[in-house]
């Protein structure tokens, strides 16, 4: 479902767009302020010592700064940043290639790193743990084992998947931080931020609607703006106006909640197919043709925040809140259910 304009994850449409809108100081970067308050003491207190800051874990819903913030802790380091990911890792040696290539104080950021496989693991742990990468020489009884030394660096994994990380590799990081949906008042001042970087003017009352429909996600509010100041442009001055955002969304079919066709199909296949739930995520997967793994981190997180979904030990049901939104009644016996 990555046609969808309100997937929180990357698609590469947004590559450029999203570059040009990322802050590259915490002092510029919106919400999260917990994470903000304590990195800032961490990268002071590293810069003081003349050390790479400790490993970072970044986790949470896509969308929501991880990419952006491993950035502005190589910026505020000072240092420059590797990018890579955990599925593009496939073999030992293309670990060490990375390790090698770097240089005193850099970042490695591996994002999707709960995709790398067991191997490649192996090969990190020293290398996070001691600056050391252990390399087998020869097969069988002449095997052994040569240890190079590396620069001291900072890993920064960022992973939508936190259980699916082995205990070992948490355990190596420093620090490891949760990001959450953002409140309605941060994602006004990202979407006014946005604006005035694309050199846009957007009403107040235009840019509380956007933050009312992005689904509390930064990159949502991101990829709205960039579509209704095409609609501003076409139908009218290239101001962003209430009225042309309502306009724009409600023919992008995106409702006053931030739901579009795909979050009401699944609320409906639970009402209307399970009646109400519980229903068990692979029967819910097959009926709407979807993975269950992306049902599970992309679609859901965001209708359990709204309250309009709750996960059971016996399935998914839908709650009362999405029956009201969905403007449908519920019947006397599922009415005690809920």
């Amino acid at each position: 479902m990555s046609d969808r304009i309100i997937a929180p994850e990357q698609v590469q449409e947004d590559t450029v767009f999203d570059a040009a809108l990322r802050p590259q100081r915490l002092s510029e970067f919106v919400g999260q302020d917990k994470i903000k308050s304590n990195m800032d003491i961490f990268i002071q207190a590293a810069k003081k010592r003349n050390e790479p800051i400790e490993h970072v874990l970044l986790y949470g819903p896509p969308g929501l700064g991880k990419t952006t913030l491993a950035h502005i802790i190589a910026n505020e380091m000072n240092a420059n940043i590797k990018i890579t990911a955990g599925p593009a890792i496939e073999r030992a040696g293309d670990l060490a290639a990375i390790l090698t290539n770097l240089s005193e104080g850099d970042v490695l950021f591996i994002d999707e790193i709960h995709r790398m496989s067991k191997v490649i693991e192996e090969v990190l742990y020293p290398a996070m743990e001691d600056y050391a990468l252990d390399i087998i020489v020869g097969k069988g009884s002449a095997a052994r084992t040569l240890r190079l030394e590396l620069p001291k660096f900072t890993v920064i994994g960022a992973t939508t998947r936190y259980n699916m990380l082995s205990s070992p590799l948490r355990d190596r990081f420093g620090s490891t931080w949760r990001l959450d949906f953002y409140t309605q008042d941060d994602m006004q001042h990202i979407i006014r931020r946005s604006a005035s970087v694309l050199s846009v003017g957007i009403d107040t009352e235009a840019a509380e609607e956007i933050a009312l429909r992005a689904r509390a996600t930064p990159r949502i509010a991101n990829r709205l703006i960039k579509r209704v100041r095409d609609f501003a442009q076409v139908r009218g001055d290239g101001h962003i106006t209430h009225q042309l955002t309502q306009e724009s969304l409600r023919l992008l079919d995106i409702d006053p909640l931030g739901l579009d066709e795909f979050d009401r199909r699944l609320l409906m296949a639970i009402i209307d197919t399970f009646q109400g739930g519980p229903v068990g995520l692979n029967s819910l997967a097959a009926t709407l043709s979807e993975d269950m793994g992306t049902i599970e981190d992309i679609y859901e997180p965001f209708l359990m925040q709204l309250g309009f979904l709750e996960r059971t030990p016996r399935g998914r049901m839908a709650t009362q809140r999405a029956y009201d939104h969905l403007g449908i009644a519920v019947s006397a016996s599922r009415q005690q259910s809920l």
